[in-house]
Formats: structure tokens, C-alpha cells, sequence
């Protein structure tokens, strides 16, 4: 359970979100929902211990999982399997077991005596720890999340960022948790994965907090809905599931609206009235009082709310290329034994646009960073084209340099702009003020995107290399950035869960791993997008 008492969120010196006080109680499964910057992530941080409020204090009893919107936990030469086992202290005695059955097999007389009262030791470790039921929970929790056991068995240095994503949340599922605070579960998950969530969500016994821009998922999960509105910052609590909380805002928003109008039309009878009175003399302080009326009527309502501000997302045009300005042959990469992808060839003609299709894991990131440069492949190799120029946006948001400020940032993406055009830049993607100062690792996942995309928009790149662009982003930003992708004139090498996205880009061809098969794009092709 969350006790929350009196508190203050903020980021540098801005406030985020006045004092306030919750709880969070078996069997609440609240909503999280705000803009952009509005504090979601920062709050989420705060209940988890892993940052501090500005003032106020959290009250945390039993077990609670966390899921961050980019998890880097764990040894990455762990094992994918111990560490969803290791939620619940099971690795551990899995790995003595494993040792002490070595031991016995070559070992006699006193040795192997002792090796067996380890073996017993060990497996009564495991069997209080739940066991081999437990055993066989993670791994139904695995597989409906779509890691199969070959991807299990790897380091965690070898998976993608969505495998280690969904690796961590496997782990918080499997972890017996009272209280779960997911931010973006879905990121990254398919079709069937994200169903299953739902469910699991839905029966859930514990508390529950969810950030996440997946209104089916809310609609079906959430009884409580916490709305931080960024141009107040204040959060707003609705007790009631999420179609009752869209009805209950927009009939909130049209009172606040009659309220106001009423207001102004009595305020202004009540100062005709005293304008009336002013010329008299002896009735000069009954105009006074009347004149306050007004002023107290007017104060009294809240009219209506700021609309939020949206980031003005536009590509401008391409530097000019050759014919093409990507050429990859025969590409293939591999980690140690495990073979990703097999002699690929890609041509990425000027202005042409390519999505990338293919299940979780089947290399997709990894060849858009064997594309930028960022990796070398195993065989093969990539070409430049006269006047290339290659921009990346990385799901996990590498690309950007966390200990910089927000500003430097920018200016390292475009040395050529001066400051008051970076200023300009930064503030249509709605960093203005001391935001600009911030150092990037205290960013929300969709502030790091808007980051991520204006610094894209400077390079003046006419090939972009996008990978999942529109995970963690609000509605708003979210068709911003669609907008933005249908006018863009240069070429686009896309990567994406989104169908939104695919049919913004209007691909002409499509790259179909981890076989490389690359063909022109149809509408056949549609149905792997919730798979890839």
C-alpha cells in the first residue's frame, strides 16, 4: 500500500504539481493520464523511493514492483530467465542446485556426501521459494508476454531493448508485488501480449497505478483515474472507471463554462448598477460594496481550462542527395553463436519510404543501428551515397547525451544554428524557459522523444532511421508527429508496433526479417504490424 502525504513534485525549480495527499489500496487500479511533462513519470519515481518529492512524504508497506518507461536493471550478463526468476529469490537456488547435481556427478565417498546435503539444502530453497510451480508461473508469464524459451536462455547483453523491456516486466508480474506502478506496460508488446495484460490487469488483487497512452487498456482496467493537469498543476481525482471519467471531465468543463458566463453576465449588471450609484454622492460606498460583489462573483468561478499545448512537429525539407543515398549488401549480424539476421540487402532510394517488419527480436533495431553506424555488422557492409545524410531517432533514446542539458543537446545536433534559433527550435517542441537547462536523464520517456525529434528536425537529414517514434507520446504529440511523417519529402527507414505510423508514411517497400526478404508494400503486409 502508498500512503501519500502533502506532496510536492517539481523539476529544477518548476512546479509540477502542488501538494497533495492519496492513497493507493488493494484493489485500486488508477489511471495516470496528463500531458507530456506533466509530472507522470516524476511521480511515478517518487512513489517508487527512486526519487525524492520536494516536500511531503511517501508511506510504503509491502512489496512493490516498478516498471520504468527504459528499465537498465540487471547484470547484463545475467541470464533472460534468472532475472524474472530472481524476483522471487529462485535463481539462486537453482544455480546451487545445478552446481551440487555437478558436483555428485564427478565427485565420491566424503565429497559426494556433502554435495548431497547441499542438494538438499538447496532444494528446500527453491521448494519454500515456491518451487517448481513457481518455475512453471514464470514462464507462463514469459510466454504471454512473447518471450519464448531460446530468448530466455540469452544474456541480457544480446536481447533487444523491447526483450529486456518485456523481461523486466515479466519479472514485476512474477515478483508477488502488493503494488505495481507500470509506466507504458505495452511498449513493445504485440497484439496477444497486450490482450493478455489486460486480463491479468483486470484481475489483479493488489494496488495498481498505470501510465499509459493505450486508451483500450485503461478502458478496460482502470477504477480510478488520477488526471495531473499541467497548466494547474494540480491533480484532479475521478473514482470512477475510465468512460465514466471522459463523460465527468467534459460535463465538469461545459459547468465550469455555464458558471463562468453567469458569473460575467451578473458582474456586469452588479458594475452598471454601481457606475449608476458612483454619480451620487451619498450612495458612493453602497457602489463600492457592489463593485466588490462583482469583483467576489468573479473570483469565485473557475471559467474555463487552459487547453494544453501541443509540440509543433515538422520536418523541414532534405538537403539534396544522390539517387541513393543508403545501400546495405549482404548484411548479417550476430552475438557470439546467436545469428540475428542473414546477408540483407537494402537500397533506400532518395525520398523513398521503407518499414521494417518482423516479430520481437527478429533485428530490427539492430539493423536500423547497423544502418546509422552505431554497430558494425558481422559480414557485410553499408554505403553512402553522395550528400547523405543520415538522421537516427533510437527507441531507448541512446542518440541522446543524458548528462548534457536539453540545450546542449540541440546545439550538438546542429552546430550551425545560433542560439536564438536553437531557443526558437526547442520551444515549438515545447522546451522553453529553464527546461532548456535540464540535464536529459531527468526527462520523461515523452519529453525524450520530443528531445529525440527536434533534434532531428535541425540536422537537416534526408534519411531518417526511426525506431518506434510514437511510444510514449500523448494523443496530441502522437498525430503531431503522424502529420509530420505524411508531408516529410526525404527518405524513411521505419521501424514501428504502430499501424497509425505505417499508414502515415504510406511505405512503398517493405523488409520483412529476419529472412530479408524485401518486396513492395501492400496491404497484405498490414497484419504484421501488431506482431513485429
Amino acid at each position: 500500500m502508498l500512503q501519500v502525504k502533502d506532496i510536492e513534485v517539481r523539476a529544477g525549480a518548476r512546479l509540477l504539481l502542488s501538494p497533495v495527499s492519496f492513497q493507493v489500496i488493494p484493489g485500486d487500479r488508477i489511471g495516470l493520464v496528463g500531458r507530456n511533462g506533466a509530472g507522470k513519470t516524476t511521480l511515478t519515481r517518487i512513489l517508487s523511493g527512486e526519487s525524492q518529492p520536494a516536500a511531503g512524504t511517501v508511506n510504503r508497506t509491502g512489496q512493490l514492483g516498478y516498471l520504468p518507461q527504459d528499465p537498465r536493471s540487471g547484470d547484463p550478463e545475467q541470464i533472460a530467465r534468472d532475472r524474472i526468476l530472481g524476483a522471487r529469490g529462485l535463481d539462486q537456488a537453482i544455480r546451487r542446485m545445478r552446481r551440487t547435481e555437478e558436483t555428485m556427478a564427478s565427485a565420491d565417498g566424503a565429497e559426494r556426501d556433502e554435495a548431497m546435503s547441499a542438494y538438499t539444502r538447496a532444494e528446500a530453497a527453491f521448494l519454500a521459494a515456491g518451487g517448481y510451480a513457481a518455475e512453471s508461473e514464470a514462464a507462463r508469464i514469459a510466454s504471454n508476454l512473447g518471450l519464448p524459451d531460446r530468448v530466455l536462455g540469452q544474456p541480457l547483453k544480446t536481447l533487444s531493448g523491447g526483450q529486456r523491456r518485456r523481461i523486466e516486466l515479466a519479472r514485476i508480474l512474477f515478483s508477488d508485488a502488493d503494488t505495481l506502478l507500470l509506466d507504458e506496460p505495452t511498449n513493445h508488446l504485440d497484439a496477444d501480449s497486450i490482450v493478455w495484460l489486460r486480463s491479468y490487469l483486470q484481475g489483479f488483487a493488489g494496488g495498481l497505478i498505470i501510465i499509459s497512452h493505450d486508451t483500450a487498456l485503461l478502458e478496460a482496467v482502470v477504477n480510478k483515474v488520477f488526471h495531473l493537469d499541467a497548466n494547474r498543476s494540480e491533480m484532479d481525482v475521478y473514482s470512477m472507471d475510465w468512460k465514466r471519467y471522459l463523460l465527468q471531465r467534459e460535463t465538469d468543463e461545459k459547468r465550469r463554462k455555464r458558471e463562468l458566463v453567469n458569473a460575467e453576465r451578473k458582474a456586469a449588471q452588479l458594475m452598471a448598477q454601481a457606475d449608476k450609484m458612483r454619480a451620487k454622492a451619498t450612495k458612493a460606498v453602497a457602489a463600492q460594496n457592489m463593485a466588490k460583489r462583482a469583483e467576489r462573483l468573479l473570483a469565485g468561478v473557475e471559467g474555463e481550462r487552459a487547453v494544453d499545448q501541443v509540440a509543433k512537429i515538422r520536418f523541414p525539407d532534405p538537403a539534396p542527395s544522390g539517387k541513393t543515398p543508403v545501400r546495405g549488401f549482404e548484411l548479417s549480424k550476430s552475438y557470439g553463436s546467436l545469428e540475428v539476421f542473414t546477408a540483407v540487402d537494402l537500397a533506400v532510394d532518395r525520398g523513398s519510404k521503407v518499414v521494417i517488419l518482423g516479430l520481437n527480436g527478429a533485428g530490427k533495431t539492430t539493423m536500423l543501428r547497423v544502418l546509422y553506424g552505431i554497430e558494425e555488422p558481422t559480414a557485410g557492409r553499408v554505403e553512402l551515397g553522395h550528400g547523405a545524410r543520415v538522421g537516427y531517432y533510437a527507441q531507448e533514446h541512446e542518440t541522446l547525451d543524458v548528462d548534457r542539458s536539453v540545450l546542449a543537446n540541440m546545439v550538438s545536433a546542429s552546430p550551425n544554428l545560433n542560439d536564438t534559433d536553437v531557443r526558437k527550435v526547442l520551444g515549438s517542441f515545447l522546451f522553453t524557459g529553464d527546461d532548456v537547462d535540464k540535464p536529459a536523464r531527468v526527462l520523461s520517456g515523452g519529453e525524450k522523444t520530443r528531445l529525440s525529434l527536434a533534434m532531428l528536425v535541425v540536422s537537416a537529414a534526408n534519411v531518417l532511421l526511426l525506431d518506434e517514434p510514437t511510444n510514449n507520446l500523448d494523443p496530441a504529440s502522437r498525430a503531431e508527429v503522424l502529420s509530420a511523417l505524411r508531408t516529410y519529402a526525404g527518405a524513411v527507414v521505419l521501424v514501428t508496433h504502430d499501424p497509425g505510423a505505417v499508414e502515415a508514411l504510406h511505405p512503398d517497400r517493405v523488409l520483412v526479417l529476419p529472412d530479408g526478404v524485401e518486396d513492395l508494400w501492400s496491404e497484405d503486409y498490414a497484419d504484421l504490424i501488431d506482431l513485429a
